[in-house]
C-alpha cells in the first residue's frame, strides 16, 4: 500500500541529453480537496530544446480533473475534465476525440506514469489493463489520443508500461508514494 500523501519535491533526469524536472506534490485540503502537481521541465526531444511549466490537478483519487502547460516559447494548453473521460479546452469547448480518456501522459515526464498507477491500485491477479490516455508530445504540445497498457508486476513496487503497438515496454520501480524511481532508458531519479 502506497504511504499517505504528503507534499514532497523530487527530481529527475534523462538518461540521454541534457535537462531536468523539478516537481512538488501537494495534497490540497479544504471544500475542493484532491492533489496538485507544480512541475517545471527543460530538456530536448527530436533535435528541438524545450522548456515547460505544467500543473495537473487530481480529485483525491488520482483522477486527472484539469492541465495547464506552458512553453518558455509562448505555447500554452489547458484542459479540463469531469473525471469520467470528458475533456473541455481552456475555453469551454468539449473535446470529444479524447472521450473516454481517464488520464494524461506528458512525453517529457515520468510523473504522469503514477496518475494511472495510484488511481488503478492494480495488483498482479489484476492482469493487463488497457488505457486511453490523453498524450501530449513535448515536440509538438498538439493533444493526442494514446493507447497504453499497465501490468502490476509487484504490488506497490514495480509496474509494467506498454505502449499498445508493443513498440515499447519498460518494467518501472516505484518508490513508497507510486513515483518512478527508474524508467530505462529515457528518465532516473536524482
Amino acid at each position: 500500500m502506497f504511504r499517505p500523501l504528503q507534499q514532497m519535491t523530487v527530481r529527475w533526469r534523462p538518461l540521454e541529453d541534457e535537462g531536468l524536472e523539478h516537481l512538488t506534490l501537494m495534497p490540497l485540503s479544504g471544500p475542493q480537496p484532491g492533489i496538485r502537481i507544480l512541475s517545471v521541465v527543460i530538456g530536448a526531444r527530436g533535435g528541438s530544446t524545450y522548456g515547460v511549466r505544467y500543473t495537473i490537478d487530481c480529485d483525491p483519487h488520482w483522477t486527472t480533473t484539469s492541465l495547464t502547460l506552458d512553453t518558455t516559447t509562448g505555447i500554452s494548453l489547458s484542459l479540463v475534465s469531469d473525471g469520467l473521460g470528458h475533456w473541455q479546452d481552456g475555453d469551454g469547448h468539449a473535446l470529444p476525440a479524447f472521450d473516454g480518456c481517464i488520464d494524461v501522459d506528458l512525453a517529457g515526464t515520468p510523473f504522469t506514469n503514477t496518475l494511472p498507477i495510484r488511481r488503478l491500485g492494480l495488483r498482479p491477479e489484476d492482469g493487463t489493463r488497457s488505457l486511453d490516455m490523453l498524450y501530449i508530445p513535448f515536440d509538438t504540445f498538439e493533444p493526442l489520443r494514446d493507447v497504453q497498457l499497465y501490468t502490476c508486476l509487484a504490488v506497490d513496487r514495480l509496474y509494467r508500461y506498454e505502449a499498445a503497438d508493443r513498440s515499447f515496454t519498460a518494467d518501472l520501480p516505484l518508490d513508497e508514494d507510486g513515483l518512478v524511481l527508474d524508467y530505462p532508458t529515457l528518465f532516473i531519479r536524482t
